[in-house]
């Protein structure tokens, strides 16, 4: 291989930038030149690109998101939006492509393998870490500690008012993140997609909290189990007590990557690299039990709830 391409598709994730200067440095080591496709997949459609070097990478394994920028292009489902992509691809006569992204990234990693030939290799990148074949994905970490951090701040303020806070934390339809922040923080309740729950069971928990002495009370609700407006007014109607909501959104996305997520992003990168440039392509690779391993992009994308369950499970020991 003499060029490859890299983009950063989705949603950004804290070690998107360390992923993409490992595998500019690797490429560099094997006298590859490096194409960034700037704007994720609507870049692709636009032909926005740059020649990446390793000064061009200096310096980004603390930034957050990702230097390459990235943008939804859902016109890539359909045939008027896949055709600027076949003539940019035309145009810049890459030997390979690194997507560095989340399912929906995969997706079209699948879509060049199939349609268009070229050979491509994923790296997971995603909060919600949703993604088969890896133990964690890329931003997971720094998201959970910035989540961590908030609900601790949060605490302080829940005990000095006595009062129940709804703490919304990210995840879409996968509930580890908000198992793992509730976990952390020693919350007294977390509502997650996998798990049913009975808001009247709860509230009847926090009241016997309450008469055991608890000054405060902290809900963590994964996004894809319910709205935090729903279940603050739910619970501020059955207890009449002071309930505030506090949804943590976007900013668990962004800020400076953890030490782990560094480490972890540049692992993958590099392994990714060498492993195109060797002629492996049509997988993605992931971290499975401290071990790289690759899986097929074309895998299941149904991921298991296992994870969830457990640490369901050890919220319920813990309480």
């Amino acid at each position: 291989m003499k060029r490859i391409g890299v983009l950063t598709g989705g949603g950004d994730a804290a070690g998107m930038n360390p992923a993409l200067r490992a595998v500019v440095r690797t490429a560099y080591q094997h006298k590859v030149e490096v194409i960034g496709i700037q704007k994720g997949w609507r870049g692709l459609a636009e032909d926005t690109h740059e020649l990446l070097t390793p000064s061009s990478v200096s310096g980004i394994m603390a930034r957050g998101g990702t230097i390459l920028r990235t943008f939804r292009y859902p016109e890539f489902a359909t045939p008027e939006g896949t055709a600027p992509v076949a003539r940019t691809l035309k145009k810049l006569k890459l030997d390979g492509m690194v997507v560095i992204g989340g399912d929906g990234s995969f997706r079209g990693a699948q879509k060049l393998e199939k349609e268009f030939k070229l050979p491509v290799i994923g790296i997971p990148a995603t909060i919600d870490n949703d993604i088969p074949g890896t133990d964690i994905s890329i931003g997971f970490d720094t998201a959970l500690n910035i989540a961590i951090d908030a609900v601790d701040k949060v605490r302080d303020t829940a005990t000095s008012h006595g009062r129940i806070f709804v703490i919304e934390v990210m995840g879409r339809n996968y509930g580890l993140l908000a198992a793992q922040v509730a976990i952390a923080t020693g919350a007294e309740e977390v509502l997650l997609p996998e798990v049913p729950f009975n808001l009247d069971n709860l509230a009847h928990r926090i009241t016997q909290g309450y008469d055991r002495g608890k000054q405060h009370a902290i809900i963590i609700v994964a996004e894809g189990a319910a709205k935090a407006s729903y279940v603050t007014f739910e619970i501020k109607e059955r207890l009449q007590r002071g309930v505030r909501m506090v949804v943590l959104g976007h900013i668990q996305r962004g800020g400076s990557p953890s030490g782990y997520d560094r480490i972890l992003a540049s692992r993958l990168g590099h392994h990714c690299t060498e492993l195109l440039l060797q002629g492996k392509h049509d997988v993605m690779v992931g971290l499975v039990a401290n071990k790289i391993k690759t899986s097929s992009l074309e895998k299941n994308t149904r991921i298991s709830a296992k994870a969830v369950l457990r640490d369901a499970r050890l919220m319920e020991a813990l309480v």
